[in-house]
C-alpha cells in the first residue's frame, strides 16, 4: 500500500458561533476555515485529519499541506508512519515560519490508515489503557465576562455532569479574583476546578493569582505566563502550592528542558501541538520516565479531538480530558466528543479514528477544495 494523493476541504464555520451572544470584534477573522485533509492511498483505504484556525490561518495551513508536505508523502506506505514523521521532522530543519503542528495533523491521518488497515481502534494499535476519560469543561473568557454570566456557566457546567471546570481568566488579579473566589463557592469545596491565563500575566500578577489559588485548592494554574520565559514559570512553582500547568506551546523537542529544570509541575500536551500521535506518545513516553503527568490540552478541532482521546485511553498520565465550545464539535455522526451520563468521553470502537462523518453536513460547509 502506497499514498497515491491528498485531498484537503475549506470547512468553514462563522466566527459568530465562538463570540455568540457578543458581534463579532472589529478586526478578528470572520470564519474559521477548518482544513479537512484527506489521505488516499493504493488500497483505497483513506485517512482523516483536521487542523486549527482561530485566526484565519486555515487556507494558509492547508496550502502549506499541500505545497510543502505532499512530496514526503507521495509514494510511502503510510503504515510506516515513524519513517514518515523522522523524514518532516528532518525537514522541519529550515520551515522556520511553520511549526511541527502540520505535519503532527497529517500523522493522525496516518493513525487512521493504520487502524483501517488492522481493522483496529488507534487506542488498541498504541496499547489502550481504558475505555473512557473524564471531561473538565472550559469556559472560554467572552462567556464569563461578568459575575453574573460566570455564575450561569459554572452552574451549567455541572449540573451537565463534567468532572471539573477550568475558567479561562486573562486580566488583572484585581479583576479576575473575585470570579476565580465565586466559582469556588458555587461548586463547593471538593469539586475540581482549574485556571488557564493564557500566557497573560506579569510574574507578579501571577504570583498574587497562584496564592490565591492556593487558598482555594484549585487543581491546576495553566499557563499563567509565557512557556518561553522558563527562570519565571520554575520560579512561579516553587513558590505555590498549586501545580503549574504549562509547556503547551512547546515544540517536542524543547520539553525535556522544562521536565530537567523542575520549571513546572504538569505538562501540557496534545496531538496536534506535540507533533501528532507519533509526537505525543513520544511525550508521554518522556513524561513517564521523568515523572510528570501529561494533561492532554483540546485541539479545538474535533477529528483531532479524537485523536486526543485514542491517545488519552492510552495513558494513565492524563487524569482528564479537556471539552471546549460547542462549535468546535462538528462534523461526527453520534459524536464521542459528547459528553456521556458518567462525565466522560467514550473511545470510538471502530476502526482507526472510529468515527462516522457526516457528509453531508461536511459538503454543505465546505468553500474550497485542493488536490494533488
Amino acid at each position: 500500500m502506497i499514498i497515491t494523493g491528498i485531498t484537503t476541504r475549506l470547512i468553514r464555520q462563522s466566527s459568530e458561533l465562538w463570540y455568540a451572544p457578543d458581534p463579532v470584534p472589529d478586526g478578528y477573522t470572520p470564519h474559521f476555515d477548518f482544513p479537512f485533509t484527506t489521505i488516499h492511498t493504493s488500497e483505497g483505504i483513506e485517512g482523516y485529519t483536521m487542523d486549527y484556525c482561530p485566526l484565519g490561518q486555515g487556507p494558509g495551513s492547508a496550502h502549506a499541506v499541500h505545497d510543502i508536505y505532499y512530496r514526503v508523502l507521495k509514494g510511502k506506505n503510510p503504515l510506516h508512519h515513524e519513517a514518515i514523521w523522522q523524514e518532516c521532522r528532518s525537514l522541519q530543519r529550515h520551515l522556520y515560519n511553520f511549526r511541527e503542528a502540520i505535519w503532527g495533523n497529517l500523522d493522525v491521518a496516518l493513525w487512521d490508515i493504520k487502524g483501517k488497515k488492522t481493522g483496529m481502534p488507534i487506542a488498541d494499535l498504541l496499547g489502550r489503557y481504558r475505555d473512557k476519560v473524564p471531561v473538565y469543561a472550559s469556559c472560554p473568557p467572552q462567556t464569563i465576562s461578568n459575575i453574573e454570566s460566570l455564575e450561569q456557566q459554572v452552574v451549567q457546567k455541572k449540573q451537565l455532569g463534567y468532572k471539573g471546570i477550568k475558567l479561562q481568566l486573562f486580566g488583572h488579579s484585581e479583576k479576575e479574583l473575585p470570579k476565580i473566589r465565586k466559582a469556588r463557592e458555587l461548586v463547593g469545596d471538593n469539586y475540581p476546578l482549574m485556571l488557564d491565563c493564557n500566557a497573560a500575566l506579569s510574574f507578579e500578577d501571577a504570583l498574587k493569582t497562584g496564592y490565591e489559588l492556593d487558598d482555594l485548592q484549585y487543581e491546576w494554574f495553566e499557563e499563567p505566563i509565557p512557556d518561553a520565559h522558563i527562570v519565571q514559570l520554575k520560579k512561579l512553582s516553587q513558590a505555590i502550592r498549586t501545580p503549574v500547568l504549562a509547556a503547551e506551546t512547546v515544540g517536542l523537542f524543547e520539553l525535556p528542558h522544562y521536565m530537567i529544570e523542575g520549571a513546572i509541575d504538569i505538562i501540557r500536551g496534545d496531538v496536534h501541538h506535540k507533533s501528532g500521535i507519533t509526537g505525543v506518545m513520544k511525550a508521554l513516553g518522556m513524561c513517564e520516565m521523568m515523572g510528570y503527568e501529561l494533561e492532554i490540552h483540546t485541539a479545538a478541532s474535533p477529528l483531532l479531538d479524537i485523536a486526543n482521546l485514542h491517545v488519552a485511553c492510552a495513558t494513565r498520565l492524563s487524569r482528564f480530558l479537556e471539552s471546549h465550545h460547542s462549535m468546535f464539535r462538528f462534523g461526527l455522526k453520534n459524536n464521542p466528543l459528547e459528553i456521556q451520563e458518567d462525565g466522560c468521553q467514550h473511545c470510538p470502537q471502530g476502526p482507526g479514528l472510529g468515527v462516522e462523518l457526516d457528509w453531508d453536513w461536511l459538503d454543505n460547509h465546505t468553500i474550497k477544495v485542493l488536490n494533488n
